[in-house]
């Protein structure tokens, strides 16, 4: 597997990774502010940059049979983000075991923060059922491990 460069991340990142999110025309509403729906797209986006950092494409992963579906997410909405923001959304696994996975999120702008979010996701096969994670991806469950707050 090749591992994806995103430009996003800086040299020395480790548990807190930001991704770069500048908000389009597309993902507002009427009055210019970002839809609240984006959110979980930009989870997704942030997400997908925090696993590829770690040395892994998402699709790969779901080739060799590891998936990851969306068992819950939450969103707290602080202040809104508009036109043309430009968002960095810091990831990290904030828990982990050998089943699910939490990922935590911190929207902000301008140095400051704007929202916060989590998802939880399953580990499943192809047929979505469960699977031990650590004993059927020792590297991928080591690699998260390492990124999981303390």
């Amino acid at each position: 597997m090749n591992t994806p460069i995103y430009l996003t991340f800086p040299e020395d990142s480790s548990v807190r990774t930001p991704a770069v999110i500048d908000v389009r025309y597309a993902e507002t509403d009427q009055m210019g502010i970002a839809h609240h729906s984006m959110y979980a797209v930009w989870f997704e986006q942030a997400r997908t940059e925090l696993i590829a950092h770690l040395g892994w494409h998402y699709r790969d992963l779901e080739k060799e049979g590891l998936l990851l579906p969306l068992a819950e997410l939450s969103v707290r909405y602080l202040k809104p983000s508009f036109y043309e923001d430009r968002l960095e959304i810091y990831t990290h696994v904030s828990k982990l075991t050998a089943a699910q996975l939490e990922f935590t999120y911190e929207v902000v702008r301008d140095g400051v923060l704007i929202a916060t979010g989590k998802t939880r996701h399953g580990c499943t096969d192809k047929d979505l059922k469960p699977i031990n994670v650590k004993k059927h991806f020792p590297a991928v469950y080591a690699a998260l491990l390492g990124i999981t707050a303390k």
